[in-house]
């Protein structure tokens, strides 16, 4: 490579350095500086990592000039630590002592050292590629300092946490699994979802690190299907997923993952049941790491051979080592075609028009004088300058990456399965303008195709339901054989999310061709009272607590329509000059189904929670696509402790006070004209002591109110008394409220103070 080019480049793109501000933005090299108090800190650490629980010592990290203190800190990874090594990865908690510090909404950093890569690309080029096919973690650099000593340049990798799962489901609390075993086995099975360990899930403990609160048998269960039923294994595996992770290994050779040691990747369980893989460690792709593919070349392979790597080894080939994630998917003739389309799909859009390779020189160039001041990166500068292009040797040989890749492509671009695939194009829909519950025809113009598939749901998350498309002239497709296929999509909602995979006996196509991560859209705006806020509780003090445990303002949208309806596009807010305020996130609500939504200003939990809160003396709330399309709006006067504000009858009717029916219908609920509890204030005026009676058994709060509504004192009422005395010697003479409440009833009597 011409040096002086590349330092003219670098002098080009310097200006731009520090213009985004994402953490994670591949523009920026952050800078983390770490402070110890102790001075054998090393050791500390060394010792730490030898015991291998996972604890960690203190210490303060300043971030990009923030500062944060009573951080835990340990040695990250396994093969690239070392306790004779200076430069080591580290994994950095900033909430490890104080509850919910963060640095722009991330709690964990990890650092990588950069080993086993003298070109400083392979880590950070390949988590770019990976995130245009499924997801998988941001990653950018970082210049790390200790004690204000220069450490070196790191990769800096999102954590795959409950962030990630958040960010990526929408939950976070459901199985979660890391697929590494606690001792690898060079020359064995490690996380490869077989059923070798056994038949009880305890069996599988040594092998897979579960990261939520439950989950063993449902891990089970998968391992069962994948290898007993595997005909059923789309009913507990997003297969399309699992197909995309191996053809992003395949294709850009990282054999340090499930198709090698059969490690180095998650397992998550969404909200619909289905585990979704999520790719792992990619420091060692583009061919860094060549010891086993647990087939042919279970005793290593070399830079030549991994340019030939056969994508489908585990199905034309033999697995030395179980790899039942390979076989039994590849077994299936059309999951084979979905793959190799993937990998088409790869090569085309990164490697075949060299956008890897231009890439790679920006990320070399944006890196290239951190590189030169690290004093402690194990290849030296030249070695940096030049693996982008050439092998460099150390202990082993490290591919050129363009060296690699470019000869990988004309391997795989001849691969049988990828050429002869069927063409789609001229994709449309009709009627343009159509309502809930109609019926909406997909129709496309594809050619060698002998099988087409049509896959359609209304919204993210939701799993996909597939048909046929026909060219017969029966299915609003035009003429028999003519080249157009049409499908049809029943009980449309207002938003719809489609692709279509066309394949024959050679090969197969998505459109898109990044399918199923990405999709066709298709979304109109719903109708007034399509969708209805339908309740709402601005002072929750004791009836429903969300998911952190906290009472909170609620919301609740109601779908009245004999369909689903989506709340793609839809706002709410409690400002009549910002309608935008909070962007409902892209939910489904099923016909007469609810909504639930937080009103707490509480972003970072799980759930929806929008970003204000509902005030208890009264204000008015929007529903809205925008200023010109507000589909409901409640105006709404002081709130009572524990009680609602919701429509009788239920998705229809005006609002009033009502004992609250969260999620539920209304017509069901309580008015507060409930004479169950008798309830009395004397003496009446009062001077000094009110005594309050209830001659039904009760259970809950009792409030003194001033007239303004303030709450002057809270007592707990229990089922065994049924009296109380409240002294007022110390009030103003004026007016004052008792308000008697619980979580179906809201009493209120006036009393007044001589």
């Amino acid at each position: 490579m011409d040096k002086f080019r590349f330092l003219f480049f670098f002098l080009l793109i310097t200006k731009t350095l520090f213009s985004q501000t994402g953490f994670y933005n591949v523009d920026s090299i952050r800078e983390i500086k770490v402070y110890f108090n102790e001075p054998n800190w090393d050791h500390i650490l060394d010792s730490l990592y030898v015991e291998g629980a996972e604890n960690r010592t203190l210490c303060s990290v300043e971030i990009d000039g923030h500062l944060y203190d009573s951080v835990g800190i340990r040695y990250k990874g396994f093969s690239s630590v070392s306790t004779n090594r200076v430069k080591n990865p580290f994994n950095i908690k900033l909430d490890h002592v104080i509850d919910d510090q963060n640095h722009r909404g991330h709690n964990k950093l990890k650092l990588s050292n950069v080993i086993q890569d003298p070109s400083f690309l392979r880590e950070v080029l390949s988590y770019e590629i990976s995130r245009k096919y499924m997801p998988a973690s941001e990653a950018n650099y970082a210049n790390l300092y200790i004690n204000d000593t220069l450490w070196g340049v790191y990769t800096n990798v999102e954590a795959v946490n409950k962030d990630f799962l958040s960010k990526h489901f929408s939950s976070r609390e459901n199985s979660f699994f890391k697929c590494n075993p606690e001792s690898l086995d060079l020359n064995g099975e490690n996380a490869n979802l077989s059923m070798s360990p056994g038949t009880d899930s305890s069996d599988y403990y040594p092998y897979y690190d579960l990261k939520s609160d439950y989950g063993w048998s449902a891990l089970y269960r998968l391992i069962d299907t994948l290898n007993n039923f595997p005909d059923s294994i789309e009913n507990i595996l997003n297969v399309d997923r699992t197909l995309w992770m191996h053809a992003l290994n395949y294709s850009m050779v990282n054999l340090d993952s499930y198709i090698g040691y059969a490690q180095n990747y998650y397992l998550y369980k969404d909200d619909n049941g289905i585990f979704n893989p999520i790719i792992w460690d990619l420091n060692m792709s583009f061919a860094s790491f060549r010891f086993t593919d647990a087939s042919l070349f279970y005793n290593g392979f070399s830079i030549e051979e991994a340019k030939t790597l056969d994508p489908l080894t585990h199905y034309n080939s033999i697995s030395v080592y179980p790899r039942p994630l390979l076989r039994n998917l590849f077994n299936n003739p059309q999951y084979r075609r979905m793959y190799l389309a993937h990998i088409r799909t790869i090569m085309e859009e990164n490697f075949s028009n060299q956008s890897y390779y231009n890439r790679g020189f920006y990320f070399q160039a944006l890196t290239n004088l951190s590189v030169l001041n690290d004093t402690n990166k194990f290849y030296s500068w030249n070695d940096f300058l030049d693996n982008l292009n050439s092998t460099v040797s150390d202990l082993i040989d490290y591919p050129g990456i363009t060296e690699l890749m470019n000869a990988r492509d004309s391997f795989l671009v001849n691969y049988p399965g990828m050429q002869g695939a069927p063409t789609i194009s001229a994709i449309n829909y009709f009627p343009q303008n159509f309502a809930l519950g109609d019926t909406v025809w997909i129709t496309a113009e594809i050619t060698s195709a002998s099988n087409v598939l049509l896959a359609s749901r209304f919204g993210i998350g939701e799993l996909y339901n597939k048909s046929l498309m026909y060219d017969d002239g029966m299915h609003n497709d035009g003429g028999a054989n003519d080249g157009t296929y049409g499908g049809l999509i029943i009980n449309a909602c207002n938003n719809i999310q489609y692709y279509i995979y066309a394949e024959n006996d050679s090969a197969g196509m998505f459109s898109p061709q990044r399918a199923a991560y990405e999709y066709h859209s298709i979304q109109n705006q719903l109708n007034l009272g399509e969708i209805v806020v339908n309740e709402i509780m601005a002072k929750n003090e004791s009836v429903v607590a969300d998911q952190s445990g906290d009472y909170d303002d609620w919301i609740e949208l109601y779908n009245p329509s004999a369909s689903n309806v989506s709340t793609s596009g839809l706002f709410l807010s409690d400002d009549s000059t910002n309608l935008l305020k909070w962007p409902i996130p892209e939910k489904t609500i099923p016909s007469d189904d609810y909504l639930i939504i937080w009103a707490d200003n509480d972003s970072d939990q799980e759930g929806l929670h929008a970003n204000f809160k509902l005030s208890s003396a009264g204000e008015n709330l929007f529903l809205s696509y925008d200023s010109l399309s507000i589909l409901d709006t409640v105006s709404f006067s002081t709130q009572n402790p524990d009680m609602a504000f919701a429509r009788i009858p239920n998705g229809t009717g005006p609002f009033i006070e009502l004992t609250p029916s969260y999620n539920g219908n209304n017509d069901h609920a309580q008015t507060t004209t409930l004479n169950q509890v008798d309830f009395k204030c004397f003496p009446n005026p009062v001077k000094n002591i009110l005594k309050v009676s209830y001659t039904s058994p009760f259970n809950g709060h009792l409030k003194l109110c001033d007239i303004g509504g303030k709450c002057l004192k809270k007592i707990d009422v229990l089922q065994d008394n049924n009296s109380l005395e409240i002294n007022t010697e110390k009030l103003e003479p004026g007016i004052y409220f008792i308000n008697l409440y619980n979580y179906s009833l809201s009493l209120t009597k006036k009393i007044i103070k001589l």
